[in-house]
């Protein structure tokens, strides 16, 4: 595998595999949830991978400033991908919030992790092997169905390492609420269960008045992604909607011995999206 550093000589290097990317809307408000779907074709004469390289993907402002990543393994490992295959492959990010309007710009690449060096690889090239393969506009979300976190929530936290990265924690029971659009709609809720320590998986279920619209378990350590279809009957009549998350147990950070911490709230899951499509967006 041909690895060399990135600088500002012209890239000789034959391409590895050829990178595309379609995304499931042209324009996305902050906050939204869009499906991105990857693609690479390796190249019929690529040596083989020599690891198991990572996939960067940058989002880029009309003055190329990186705004956020979403770099991530592919699900084949690339150690596995042979000559003239095609990999494909979907996952769903939410669009961080991140104070900025306008044309955005998405780059690909394939990286080594240990060491940071990248592979060429065939398209449109900003420099030191970025590709660009995808762009959209970027604009606010409109509040007539933003969801509120009402009651029987924690406080806001926010990642140290990533301030567009924010969560939320649930106590037993806790309620989400928004405008009820009167038609068939999509929910979704990304959250995660980070304690691995925990003895066993939480069952968590969404209920719009006493009807189950979803349920599922989360186990320790395992993050989930529902996309829940609601339709307008189940919103109700209302002019609001209270949904209530609710999970069968929590857990207090103090009393687990593994987790050395003295936080004596009692929790339930971590949820870091909770939006709500109506096809209108």
């Amino acid at each position: 595998m041909i690895l060399v550093a990135c600088g500002r000589q012209p890239d000789t290097a034959p391409p590895v595999a050829t990178p595309t990317v379609a995304l499931s809307r042209g324009d996305a408000a902050i906050g939204a949830p869009m499906e991105i779907k990857y693609r690479f074709v390796v190249s019929p004469d690529a040596p083989p991978f020599g690891e198991d390289y990572w996939v960067f993907v940058h989002f880029l402002d009309a003055d190329r400033e990186l705004m956020w990543t979403d770099d991530h393994q592919p699900p084949v490992p690339t150690r596995q991908w042979t000559r003239g295959q095609t990999v494909e492959y979907t996952r769903t990010m939410f669009v961080p919030k991140f104070p900025y309007v306008g044309r955005a710009t998405v780059e690909v690449g394939l990286f080594s992790q240990p060491t940071g060096q990248r592979l060429p690889l065939s398209g449109t090239t900003k420099g030191q092997r970025s590709y660009q393969v995808a762009a959209f506009d970027l604009h606010l979300q409109a509040d007539n169905l933003f969801v509120v976190f009402k009651d029987g929530w924690h406080p806001t936290e926010v990642a140290d390492n990533a301030a567009s990265t924010e969560w939320q924690w649930s106590k037993q029971a806790a309620t989400l609420t928004f405008r009820n659009p009167k038609r068939d709609v999509v929910f979704y809720l990304q959250a995660d269960q980070p304690v691995a320590a925990l003895p066993e998986a939480q069952r968590v279920e969404l209920k719009i008045g006493e009807g189950v619209v979803d349920s599922f378990r989360v186990a320790p350590g395992q993050a989930e992604l529902r996309k829940v279809p609601i339709s307008a009957t189940q919103l109700g009549a209302g002019e609001t909607v209270e949904m209530r998350l609710v999970v069968d147990r929590t857990f207090v950070p103090a009393t687990i011995p593994a987790l050395k911490s003295s936080d004596p709230r009692d929790l339930g899951v971590r949820v870091f999206r909770a939006y709500v499509e109506t096809g209108l967006n």
